[in-house]
Formats: structure tokens, C-alpha cells, sequence
């Protein structure tokens, strides 16, 4: 990823890796007019030039740092200011991340169409929704795919666990965590080098 910061032409499964959009999503816009590009002579291959990218990415409101910062973006949701600044804090101290948060489930919907996270840290208990109702909510939309989830929560009853988990949550931590654990899975699941 952190060469698309240098790369001058596109494949569309580059691109839709980029935009946090389905490959088919990408061929739609190309085909009708909306992402301009080009097709490989004598192949069915479609490049993006990587001004026609940005111009794509601004028409659309999609953010720019996967192609600038090489970062991973990160939504950290929880109603606990303690555990939001120090999650934003070593996390932006660590450098391999963009951070960004919501305190409720709301939040956390109009965040995630916004900022488009690689990542959501997600507290089960939020003053307005559970964390599941925010996961299958992530989950029914097939732009956000790529999205990984992290549940965290002091409520460790197994039946609260398994609804996360049936939700769509990749991984449970229980509270109180461990930080590197935390930070550990986030770059596994992200497929840090």
C-alpha cells in the first residue's frame, strides 16, 4: 500500500482496495463515464490514471490518505473519553494509523460513511445502541466488506460474546486489556508486514 503514494496507473482492484469499494462497484463507474481511464489495447484490462483516481475520490467524497499516508484508518467507538484518548493517543503515536472517533452508535454510522476506517475498536455497551446492532449494521453494507471489527467490552457474558461474534465481529476482547494484545490484532487482521 504505502507505494501507491508514487504509482501513476491503476488496475480496478487496486482502485477498489483504495476507495473501500467492491471491484464491480469500480467497473460500473468506469463503464459509465464516472471514473475515467483507459483500456488495455487488445484486452478487456481497464487502468486508471491516478489524476482521473483523484478526481473520482474528491467527486465522491472518498478520502485521500490511502493514496497519500499509506496510514490505516482506525474508528475507535466507545463512550469512555479515558479509553477513547488513550486508544487515540498510542495509536497515533505509533504512526501505522489514522484515528478518528464516535461515542455513539450513531456516531459511529455517520463516521464510518465518512472517514471509511480499515478498523473499528468497538465498545458493546453504547448509550444509544448495542455494539451488535453497529456491527450487523457495518456488515449489511457490501462497501464496508473490507471493514475489520474489534469488540471490546466489560461484559464478558458468553451469550452477549456469541451475539457480537454472530453480529459480524472479527475478534472479542474482554475489559480491562491489554494494550499491545489490542494493538497485536488490529495488525494481524489488518495484515501489517
Amino acid at each position: 500500500m504505502a507505494n501507491n503514494r508514487t504509482k501513476q496507473v491503476f488496475t480496478t482492484g487496486e482502485v477498489a482496495q483504495i476507495c473501500k469499494v467492491s471491484q464491480q462497484t469500480v467497473i460500473r463507474c468506469f463503464d459509465n463515464g464516472r471514473l475515467k481511464g483507459f483500456r488495455v489495447p487488445g484486452s478487456r484490462f481497464r487502468r486508471i490514471p491516478r489524476e482521473a483516481l483523484l478526481a473520482f475520490m474528491k467527486d465522491n467524497g472518498i478520502p485521500l490518505d490511502q493514496l497519500e499516508s499509506g496510514k490505516r484508518r482506525v474508528l475507535v467507538v466507545d463512550d469512555d473519553e479515558a479509553i477513547v484518548e488513550m486508544f487515540t493517543d498510542l495509536l497515533e503515536r505509533d504512526g501505522r494509523f489514522d484515528v478518528r472517533t464516535a461515542s455513539t452508535g450513531y456516531d459511529a454510522g455517520i463516521m464510518t460513511e465518512q472517514f471509511r476506517p480499515d478498523l473499528v475498536l468497538l465498545d458493546f455497551k453504547l448509550p444509544d445502541i448495542n455494539g451488535n446492532v453497529v456491527c450487523r449494521t457495518i456488515r449489511a453494507n457490501p462497501n464496508y466488506e473490507h471493514i475489520k471489527v474489534i469488540a471490546i467490552s466489560g461484559v464478558a457474558d458468553p451469550d452477549e460474546v456469541q451475539e457480537l461474534l454472530s453480529a459480524g465481529a472479527n475478534e472479542f476482547i474482554p475489559k480491562p486489556f491489554d494494550i499491545a494484545t489490542v494493538i497485536g490484532r488490529m495488525t494481524e487482521l489488518l495484515n501489517f508486514p
